[in-house]
């Protein structure tokens, strides 16, 4: 227990000259002197950064505060509002489950978040690693908090060698003994620090981590095998067809996608089933003289990769049941990074065709 102590007290004091600014943090020596984070803040980011890079999450998180500065802000605005802010940030669920979220604090908790574990974990959208989060750096409460960085963090520490996949409730005890008595919410953000700066998944910097002496992978020489890597399998891949329709007055027909589902509540241009076979039927959503592009996209999702061949038409007016956008003033960010791409090529392409 001694040398956990320790441990945290290197951390903590390494934190202290090398944490991070970021635009949802407290600093270090505004935390000690007892300016307090906004749960709501926290939350935010924590939602965000789910599968998602810091640098990527930045203007996002700042352009949601600036648009909604509370939680009683983003219960009030309207889903398509807040979908379409969301829009290139990829894995939609979190967005949907945001909104669920937001709606149940302000209702249930007059717009506080509840510190106690068990009522975080009921919100939508808020796992075991969230909950931790909220409760350590919101509420400065002790919890363990374990995303990847802190994981790999540990089984570098300890040397363990199953993959992280396979080590849950060891890396968890490991975890566990290593949270000091004070500054939780502190601690937690100098591991992911370390994780991002120094202790990365490849090509540690050894020689600048505040624990390598306690480092066991360090002193065995084994930084750059460990953690031990699961074998993925091959991606499947699907297939199907994106349909881009201008009328003759240059407006976009769009859809919006049910809520449930991959894409769920974005704008998107219509499309086919996503098959995993290339033989397709040529099944389009409305009668056009449809003309099929040589360019096709590819885009990955977590679980797949999809191949689309994008179909464009002209029409005089818009069938019922669409969307219509005038492409002039159209905000291209407001559509996913998927439907980004169909726009750069089908969309351009159609406008050429008329020019």
């Amino acid at each position: 227990m001694r040398n956990n102590v320790h441990i945290a007290k290197k951390l903590l004091k390494w934190y202290d000259v090398n944490a991070r600014n970021l635009p949802w943090r407290i600093s270090p020596i505004d935390s000690q002197i007892g300016i307090k984070p906004n749960p709501y803040h926290i939350w935010l980011s924590e939602i965000m950064l789910q599968q998602t890079t810091v640098n990527v999450v930045k203007p996002y998180y700042e352009s949601f505060i600036s648009k909604w500065p509370t939680i009683t802000d983003i219960a009030a605005a309207k889903d398509e509002e807040i979908m379409e802010a969301w829009a290139g940030l990829g894995y939609y669920r979190r967005a949907r489950n945001l909104i669920k979220c937001a709606k149940i604090v302000v209702k249930d908790y007059k717009g506080l978040f509840p510190k106690d574990e068990h009522l975080l974990l009921k919100l939508p959208g808020v796992g075991t690693y969230t909950s931790a989060a909220i409760r350590s750096i919101g509420f400065k409460k002790k919890a363990t908090v374990i995303d990847g960085n802190v994981a790999r963090i540990i089984s570098r520490l300890y040397v363990m060698t199953k993959p992280i996949a396979l080590s849950s409730k060891e890396i968890k005890s490991h975890a566990d003994s290593l949270v000091p008595t004070k500054r939780f919410g502190d601690y937690a953000q100098a591991l992911m620090d370390l994780g991002s700066q120094i202790c990365t998944p490849r090509n540690p910097k050894c020689s600048n981590c505040p624990i390598n002496k306690d480092c066991k992978a360090f002193t065995s020489g084994l930084s750059n095998k460990i953690p031990y890597p699961v074998q993925k399998k091959a991606k499947q891949v699907r297939y199907g067809y994106a349909f881009v329709t201008l009328t003759k007055n240059n407006n976009i027909i769009l859809e919006r996608r049910p809520a449930d589902g991959l894409l769920g509540g974005m704008l998107c241009f219509p499309s086919s089933e996503w098959r995993n076979s290339q033989e397709l039927n040529f099944d389009p959503p409305f009668e056009a003289d449809w003309h099929v592009l040589n360019e096709s996209i590819t885009h990955v999702f977590s679980h797949f990769n999809l191949q689309l061949k994008i179909v464009h038409s002209r029409i005089n007016l818009a069938p019922s049941g669409y969307l219509v956008m005038p492409v002039k003033n159209f905000n291209r960010a407001a559509l996913p990074s998927l439907m980004r791409k169909i726009f750069d090529i089908g969309v351009v392409q159609s406008l050429a065709d008329l020019s």
